[in-house]
């Protein structure tokens, strides 16, 4: 089952960019100062959630939705579940759930990126932060399918990043998940 020290482990071991370091300082100290940083209950600080970059099985694209919510262009992922035994399978549940991508099962994802970001205030929810964990995964196929959550889906390359307005945080992450020899393309 995932744990406080497997998100050690990770954000410790990970090599932040100079415009990921501030990330990684806050999700350490929620890690370190906070009981419940998995509970999406948590609003002060906020708590974990993990996404996942999906790369295209031509190596050279990756998986974007358009949220429901934000009404913008992000990458599949969300809340992690009881259930879930690590963090990246989190991120890997999202991605299927979300985009119904079919992801190679090889052992646990590379962390590609960290983001704290902010969650507007909505029904039930204040205004937090999602201290969020980016896991690189590989396609087996190019098909994916819309849903309630993703009502729009689609492979992008890192020359249309502009035209989905994605923020640094995603195209530093699909950047170090493309240049990563660990994943199969």
């Amino acid at each position: 089952m995932r744990s406080t020290a497997e998100a050690f482990a990770l954000v410790r071991a990970f090599n932040a960019s100079p415009e990921e370091e501030k990330s990684c300082e806050l999700i350490l100290a929620l890690l370190e100062l906070t009981e419940a940083p998995f509970s999406r209950d948590q609003f002060h600080p906020g708590h974990i959630t993990c996404t996942a970059v999906v790369l295209h099985p031509n190596g050279r694209q990756f998986l974007l939705m358009h949220h429901h919510r934000h009404r913008r262009w992000l990458l599949p992922g969300g809340h992690v579940e009881e259930t879930d035994v690590t963090l990246s399978d989190t991120a890997r549940r999202e991605a299927i759930e979300e985009t119904a991508v079919r992801i190679q099962c090889a052992g646990a994802a590379a962390l590609a990126g960290l983001d704290v970001h902010v969650i507007p205030a909505r029904k039930g929810e204040p205004f937090h932060l999602h201290h969020d964990l980016i896991f690189a995964f590989s396609a087996e196929s190019e098909e994916f399918a819309p849903s309630d959550e993703a009502p729009q889906v689609a492979w992008c390359g890192m020359d249309e990043c502009a035209r989905y307005q994605l923020p640094g945080s995603i195209t530093r992450a699909a950047m170090r998940a493309l240049a990563s020899p660990r994943l199969p393309k």
